[in-house]
């Protein structure tokens, strides 16, 4: 490609995919390191592709597939158009993402062979015949361009600004600027059966703020009503060292606080993703989900510290349990408190 040439990639739509899809991203800057990289996607990921290194420009889409959003699906398509790129690579599997750059006219349209849209692609590619991590599914498509794939590693950079934001919320809420921070993301958006149980989030917390650390809990609003019911019952002192902004932050925001932390303690999550990627330790709680598939990439000195239960059900992949739970009650809160202090006095705790 001359120096001329545009490159748009289709981000997945959610968060946690498209963290896990960066390494393809980097792949694609690296290859086309005298191109124009162009990320589009849905407002809940764009703000993310705006704090990765080597993105030229964000593009925010606002069409959601509808054939009733006629007018949404337009302006995209017009937003695509004017990009001027050359080539558009698909990271979602959707009929709807390859139809929009096939109305937008770009040349070169790469994707997986998914959701009956073969047709509107120039390469259509055969999806990966094994179980692979999801950052390597993403990978692989670019490797069938004939592109060669780097590190496993996503990379964002929160901004300044951002980070001066996260440190004003932090003390807003009673953050010394000392206190080493936890971060605990007790969500997940996928469904309820990806849940750590808030009875054992809270004996957590407990346990950690009376050892001195703050720990913050983060998440949506969405949210907010489990984070609330994380502090119920903790006495005013501890209290005191339990910040809960939950749907107060930006993403970027969210992505500075995580870079403060310590350690992020989180589910199965887009959190857990983001925390990675800023390059801090993780302690991810997996039941219903395959950690092979979706275990966090890090950019941290230490790797990942994935907990899971014993249990002949999982990985489920449903939404909710039908039965007791047992892959996440499980996972007792004394074993995830030794991990969290593992990850404070390694070489990468603070």
């Amino acid at each position: 490609m001359s120096a001329q040439d545009v490159v748009l990639a289709l981000a997945p739509n959610w968060l946690g995919d498209s963290v896990m899809a960066l390494p393809a991203v980097a792949d694609l800057r690296r290859h086309y390191s005298d191109a124009r990289l162009i990320v589009a996607g849905r407002p809940s990921v764009a703000a993310l592709f705006g704090m990765v290194p080597g993105v030229d420009e964000v593009v925010t889409l606002t069409w959601r597939g509808s054939v009733w959003r006629a007018a949404q699906a337009s302006a995209d398509v017009r937003a695509l158009r004017d990009t001027r790129a050359g080539v558009a690579v698909l990271l979602p599997n959707s009929f709807a993402s390859a139809w929009l750059v096939w109305r937008a006219d770009i040349r070169e349209r790469w994707g997986y062979a998914r959701d009956r849209r073969s047709w509107l692609l120039t390469r259509a590619v055969p999806r990966p015949s094994r179980s692979v991590h999801q950052g390597r599914y993403y990978q692989e498509l670019i490797r069938a361009g004939g592109i060669p794939n780097g590190p496993l590693t996503p990379i964002v950079v929160p901004p300044a600004d951002a980070t001066a934001s996260a440190v004003a919320l932090l003390g807003e809420h009673g953050w010394d600027g000392l206190a080493p921070i936890v971060v605990v993301a007790p969500g997940a958006a996928y469904g309820t059966a990806k849940q750590w149980p808030v009875s054992h989030v809270r004996t957590l917390v407990a346990g950690l703020a009376s050892a001195g650390c703050a720990c913050v809990l983060v998440g949506s609003r969405a949210d907010a009503e489990t984070t609330a019911a994380v502090g119920v019952g903790l006495d005013t002192e501890l209290r005191r060292r339990v910040i809960d902004i939950a749907g107060d932050t930006s993403l970027p925001v969210l992505a500075a606080v995580l870079s403060l932390a310590g350690v992020c303690v989180s589910n199965d999550s887009g959190a857990m993703h983001l925390a990675g990627a800023v390059g801090v330790p993780v302690v991810a709680v997996f039941g219903p989900t395959n950690e092979a598939e979706t275990s966090p990439l890090t950019r941290s000195v230490a790797p990942a510290q994935v907990l899971t239960a014993p249990s002949w059900c999982r990985p489920c992949m449903l939404r909710t349990c039908p039965l007791d739970h047992r892959c996440m009650q499980g996972v007792e809160p004394d074993r995830v408190r030794r991990a969290v202090e593992r990850a404070l006095a390694g070489p990468v705790g603070r």
